[in-house]
């Protein structure tokens, strides 16, 4: 566990200062008084500021770490990852994985890795009243794939445009279909919508 000692004029402060460098609130902290501030003799000499221990009991750092770990060690692949946290923002790489454990874990247009991504938001968000966004790449995966789709929405727009008939793409999930509305959203002529139910839903593309 992640742990601070901290020194300040009052307890809250010293507090206040162990959670900004742990970059965390004080519900998932345990903190322990070392020493209480004092003002000393005459208000002048020999006073003692405050001393505080820090220790983050609810670390969802710890917690995907963790998790991620077990998942890839169940499914026999060989692998790590690193975690950095931004507020209220994982963003996790899995790292160290051979090139054919890394096909296993992207899985089929991304299915596995956003199953993965998933299941490691709903494990550190159990009974946490603040929600933690996660998010989980392997090797560049994502931004390979935002690329991609960027090409293809702006082929099947000109398509759509050039030949006055609705395009509809395969189905995606609401991350790919963010991506294909939003490198379409300013182009003229151009309108885009989804259709169908979840996980078949995909993007239509149609001149205006």
């Amino acid at each position: 566990m992640r742990s601070v000692v901290k020194v300040s004029k009052t307890v809250d402060e010293a507090i206040e200062i162990a959670l900004r460098e742990l970059d965390a609130v004080k519900r998932d902290v345990q903190v322990e008084v070392l020493e209480e501030p004092s003002r000393g003799l005459f208000g002048l000499i020999g006073g003692k500021e405050a001393t505080v221990r820090v220790t983050v009991i609810n670390d969802p750092v710890e917690k995907a770490q963790n998790f991620i770990r077990d998942l890839l060690s169940s499914m026999n692949i060989g692998g790590d990852c690193s975690i950095e946290k931004e507020g209220l923002c994982l963003n996790i790489e899995i790292i160290d994985v051979n090139s054919s454990d890394m096909g296993i874990i992207i899985g089929k247009r991304g299915n596995t890795l956003d199953a993965i991504q998933f299941l490691t938001s709903l494990t550190i968000n159990r009974d946490r009243d603040e929600y933690i966004k996660v998010l989980i790449d392997v090797k560049g995966y994502r931004k390979r794939r935002e690329e991609t789709l960027i090409r293809l929405a702006n082929r099947m727009g000109r398509k759509a445009k050039y030949s006055n008939r609705p395009i509809r793409l395969e189905p995606m999930n609401p991350y790919e279909r963010r991506i294909i509305h939003s490198a379409l959203q300013y182009k003229d002529g151009i309108n885009t919508y989804s259709e169908g139910e979840e996980p078949y839903r995909r993007v239509v593309i149609q001149a205006k």
